[in-house]
Formats: C-alpha cells, sequence, structure tokens
C-alpha cells in the first residue's frame, strides 16, 4: 500500500506556504467583492509565521501542521483563525502517533479535522462556507477508500469534488458570516473560505502525490 514516512511530510507544510503567498492577492480579491478584502492578507500573515517558526528546524508532518495551526490562531483575526487553527492542529494530533502515512492514516486526519470544525460552527453544506469544500471532498475520499482505490486515486477523487463544492458556493446566498448581511447580493461570488479550503487540499494532494512510495 502506498505511505509516505511521517518524518518526510514536513514539505506538505512547506508547499502550502508557498501556496498560499502566491494566492494571497487573489483571495483578497475575491473577499473584497462581499466582504472587507483581509482574507487573503490574513492567510498570508498567519502562514508566513508559521514559516519563520519553523526556520532551522527539523521538524515531522504532524509539529508542522501543530505549529501551522498555532500561528493560525494567533495571526488570522476571528472566526477563520479558529477554524483554520483547529483544522490544522487536528490533522497534526491524528498523525502525531503515526510513523507512517498511509491512505486510511490520512482520511482519519481529514475525517478529525473536519469534526473538529464542526464542534466550534454550524456551518453545513449549503450555507455558502469552507464546509462546502470540505464535506464533499471528505465524502468522496471516503467513498474512493471503501471502493478500494489506491491512495492517488482517493487524492484525485477528493480534489475534484472540493473544486465542484467550491464552485457551488457562487450561486448560494450566504448565511453565515459577515457576507450573510447582504442576503441576495451574497449571490453570484466565490466564498472565500471554500476557494482557500480548496488551494490547500489541492496543494496537499499534489505533495502527498509526490511523496508516496
Amino acid at each position: 500500500m502506498a505511505s509516505f514516512r511521517n518524518k518526510d511530510g514536513r514539505v506538505i507544510v512547506d508547499n502550502l506556504i508557498s501556496m498560499i503567498q502566491e494566492n494571497a492577492a487573489h483571495l483578497s480579491d475575491i473577499d473584497l467583492t462581499i466582504s472587507d478584502g483581509d482574507h487573503g492578507i490574513s492567510m498570508k500573515k498567519g502562514f508566513m509565521t508559521c514559516r519563520e517558526r519553523l526556520e532551522g528546524k527539523e521538524v515531522d508532518l504532524s509539529m508542522a501542521l501543530k505549529i501551522l495551526g498555532e500561528a493560525l490562531f494567533v495571526e488570522l483575526d476571528g472566526v477563520m483563525g479558529r477554524l483554520y487553527g483547529t483544522f490544522f492542529q487536528e490533522m497534526a494530533n491524528a498523525c502525531q502517533e503515526c510513523d507512517i502515512i498511509d491512505a486510511r492514516i490520512f482520511g482519519k486526519m481529514l475525517h478529525a479535522a473536519i469534526t473538529g470544525i464542526q464542534s466550534i460552527s454550524q456551518a453545513k453544506v449549503g450555507d455558502k462556507t469552507l464546509m462546502d469544500t470540505l464535506i464533499p471532498a471528505l465524502t468522496a475520499y471516503e467513498n474512493a477508500l471503501d471502493a478500494r482505490t489506491s491512495f492517488s486515486e482517493a487524492l484525485q477523487d477528493m480534489t475534484a469534488a472540493a473544486e465542484i463544492g467550491k464552485n457551488s458556493t457562487k450561486n448560494l446566498i450566504a448565511k453565515i458570516g459577515r457576507a450573510s448581511c447582504l442576503g441576495e447580493r451574497s449571490r453570484g461570488v466565490l466564498d472565500t473560505g471554500a476557494t482557500s479550503c480548496w488551494l490547500i487540499l489541492r496543494s496537499m494532494a499534489t505533495t502527498i502525490t509526490a511523496l508516496l512510495k
């Protein structure tokens, strides 16, 4: 069964940091259409703080994810800091005792991350939030594993479902967060959290696929 070593997985977080840095302006442009436009700026600040905390340290994936979660709790304002901080810290907790990460372990990491978010947020599919990306992604991934597909194929299914979920938010009315005050005017624009979440899952899938042995 394809897998990678936890101690080799730090590159997953390194690549997430680079990806957010590259997409920060795009995320803020989306956010500005129905909110204050700070999502990309805040995400970049949080991820760059993580880069500073990782500099010069030899850490495995679980520790890198933990450090990322801590940085986002501190640097991201309000709800998104709690959501993404929880997301990455729960992923870290789910793999901290694992030397080898295979498809089953990654599924546990993803499930734990989403369960963590659900413990602090009532957002669900259809509310125009990052859950419109996460829930379909998890479902597709778990269905792929049930069908006994490979780790890389399951990641492809996850990413494809995440993109469909992200795109679905364009036609939704925001029910949670600042944009919910706009009502019908929030329709016609992608949700920024759903978009950043898709970028994160896509980046993770790409890096993991490259690590698989």
